[in-house]
């Protein structure tokens, strides 16, 4: 397949501008989903595999941007269409772009599937529910009726962030559909402690490191706002926002682009109509924790599906959560890893060690 080609019975790759934003003050934010195309497009010409993007109709009528990335080395193409497809299902805030460093090698050997979540990135973004679990209900319906429009069997599950607490969801409610489930550094396991918890632990929580910037400063608005309503308000000064904020996602990728490509991608993908991040607040007790933490329910998951959770030793995010999915399952076909010198972003600050890990996890499968 080309790249960029779009076929029946997916849509056509094209948005309007109008609606794209919806905001009070079109010109009030420097945004719309055609900056978002194009510069979502810069990123992906960076793959060298068969690229196809499109979108994928759900039944009710929502739109699933989808990428699906194959070998275009692989001299019998049945061989690697009989491979279980890895799926990869990215967190909050984020997009298909963010995957660009780990999807050619990931596609060597198996079809590799990423797509922007309901309300996040060029997907649909619809009305959620205030209430917890039935926006978790809505996220993971939409997964489902994704898979079923595209007809996949079974498959390798990653998530990260909030997109591994979504893809643990998913994996209780359908387990005969996921071969391995893997959480990279995943949102929303433990339960938010006690006051007097946190400070009889104080020695120990001042082990980990503090969350960044970003996360504080969000943290900050979330109880009264959406979380990124700052770099919406913030008007013609959001992309600065964001670049003096996440830098770091310039940093991860600058031998691929020199500018601030990355950063215009994260800004874009959360200054239009807020939806996915409306779903996100309903499920969050804060920006940290979840109402409905998955560490309550990870014991519905069948002992035969391999879990694999995968953290950074440097990240914000605290890996004894997945010493307690051990425990939980009794080390059933479960384990963690720690890849070292990496962040929350495991995927984008070690893709080497990432990629490898993940890939030998699919020659597990297949």
């Amino acid at each position: 397949m080309d790249p960029l080609t779009t076929t029946a019975p997916v849509q056509n790759d094209c948005e309007t501008e109008s609606g794209s934003v919806g905001s009070w003050w079109p010109s009030w934010r420097p945004t719309s989903m055609s900056l978002l195309k194009t510069t979502e497009s810069k990123i992906l010409a960076c793959i060298h595999s068969d690229l196809w993007a499109r979108f994928v109709t759900l039944p009710n009528q929502n739109r699933i941007w989808t990428l699906t990335v194959t070998n275009k080395l692989v001299r019998k193409p049945a061989q690697q269409v009989s491979k279980t497809p890895l799926v990869m299902v990215h967190g909050f805030g984020g997009g298909v772009g963010l995957w660009i460093r780990n999807l050619d090698t990931l596609s060597q050997s198996r079809p590799v599937y990423a797509f922007d979540l309901l309300g996040f990135g060029r997907s649909s973004r619809p009305p959620f529910p205030s209430d917890a679990t039935k926006a978790e209900e809505q996220f993971v319906d939409s997964i489902e009726q994704w898979r079923q429009s595209l007809g996949l069997e079974k498959m390798v599950l990653l998530g990260h962030s909030l997109g591994g607490y979504l893809a643990t969801s998913y994996a209780i409610q359908y387990p005969s559909r996921v071969s391995h489930l893997i959480l990279v550094d995943p949102w929303g396991f433990p339960e938010r402690p006690k006051v007097q918890a946190e400070q009889d632990q104080g020695a120990e929580v001042t082990k980990k490191p503090g969350a960044p910037r970003w996360v504080k400063a969000i943290a900050s608005v979330v109880s009264l706002f959406n979380p990124l309503a700052v770099i919406r308000a913030a008007g013609p000064w959001g992309p600065g926002l964001v670049s003096k904020f996440r830098g770091d996602f310039k940093r991860k990728f600058e031998d691929l682009f020199d500018d601030d490509t990355m950063t215009q991608y994260i800004y874009h993908c959360n200054a239009q109509t807020p939806s996915g991040e409306v779903g996100f607040r309903a499920m969050a007790e804060s920006l940290g924790w979840a109402k409905r933490p998955m560490l309550h329910r990870v014991h519905m998951l069948p002992p035969t599906l391999p879990v694999t959770m995968l953290y950074g030793a440097r990240s914000w995010v605290d890996s004894s959560s997945g010493d307690q999915v051990v425990h939980i399952r009794n080390h059933e076909n479960t384990r963690v890893l720690l890849v070292n010198d990496a962040s929350h972003h495991v995927y984008a600050d070690q893709p080497e060690q990432f990629n490898r890990v993940v890939e030998n996890i699919c020659k597990s499968v297949n």
